[in-house]
């Protein structure tokens, strides 16, 4: 309701250009019993389910970080739904509203969860299936210097790619999907995983379809052979990496910008002033506190 306070709510807008598309991006969505409530991503996460089935063994759910349901389920899921509606546009000629809930995207993205709970995927309890930590060939192991690696050998040739990268014979295993044998089996992967650094790991499996990759620090993903060269990550000028645009469209590549972000307020008067306001204006939005300014220091 914040913004029909203002006088900015989709119906005037709408009004004024029947082509706006109008994107509304709360956590619970603009109906419901909670649609006036706060919440944060572990909350909108609990409420779409997908919580549930996050956690290990004998553990309280657990959320990861807020990727889920704020960035995911509200973020891409939004600009999915203006993407579709710039789409419908150009058949209609006309705008609609977007009612984007993270709670609602998230469960949409979790699709996969319901529409394969017939398949015997998650018979068991949380942190006992096959992709939740409970299979030791799904799992992340510790290695001799402290780093991990992520193994995620399913299907029956990468589990034997495995199998023989640790130098087990799988004669003399149980069956891969015996489930009374997984605790077991992780113990013995476990144990030797730590007998070998990370970088001894890499040149084992590197080259194999055996599903095992290096868990790879921030300091370190940059400068991984793979993302090198694929220039998967970014440098700006004040030497910053963070990660490249994706997907690589083929003609249209994203171009990023290389220079640091902005701060907050940087570019306020500038942008005020090429809109029009008065320096007058502005100084009494800033001195009521609708505005702020922050100006680097110039570095003489």
């Amino acid at each position: 309701g914040v913004m029909e306070k203002l006088g900015l709510g989709p119906e005037v807008l709408l009004q004024e250009n029947p082509r706006l598309i109008y994107a509304r991006l709360t956590g619970f969505g603009q109906t419901g019993k909670y649609a006036k409530s706060a919440g944060h991503d572990i909350n909108y996460l609990a409420l779409s389910g997908v919580l549930s089935k996050l956690g290990r063994k004998d553990e309280n759910p657990y959320a990861p970080i807020n990727l889920l349901a704020d960035f995911a389920g509200g973020g891409v899921m939004c600009a999915m739904g203006i993407v579709t509606a710039l789409y419908e546009r150009t058949r209609s000629g006309k705008g609609q509203i977007i009612d984007a809930s993270m709670v609602e995207g998230v469960a949409y993205l979790s699709s996969f969860l319901w529409k394969s709970q017939n398949l015997g995927l998650w018979n068991r309890p949380r942190g006992e299936n096959l992709l939740d930590s409970g299979a030791p060939f799904y799992e992340t192991y510790k290695t001799s210097d402290g780093k991990f690696m992520a193994v995620g050998a399913i299907e029956p040739q990468f589990y034997e790619q495995l199998i023989k990268g640790l130098g087990l014979d799988s004669d003399k295993l149980p069956s891969q999907l015996s489930f009374s044998d997984w605790p077991e089996m992780k113990k013995k992967f476990a144990s030797i995983f730590a007998q070998k650094t990370q970088a001894e790991w890499c040149t084992i499996f590197d080259g194999t379809d055996a599903c095992v990759t290096p868990v790879l620090s921030f300091d370190d993903v940059a400068s991984h052979q793979h993302n090198k060269q694929r220039r998967s990550f970014i440098k700006n000028d004040q030497e910053e990496i963070s990660p490249r645009p994706a997907p690589l469209l083929s003609r249209t590549p994203a171009v990023p910008s290389f220079k640091r972000d902005p701060f907050i307020g940087e570019h306020t008067e500038e942008i005020l002033l090429e809109y029009g306001f008065t320096k007058q204006e502005i100084a009494k939005l800033y001195s009521d506190k609708v505005i702020e300014f922050n100006k680097p220091k110039a570095n003489l």
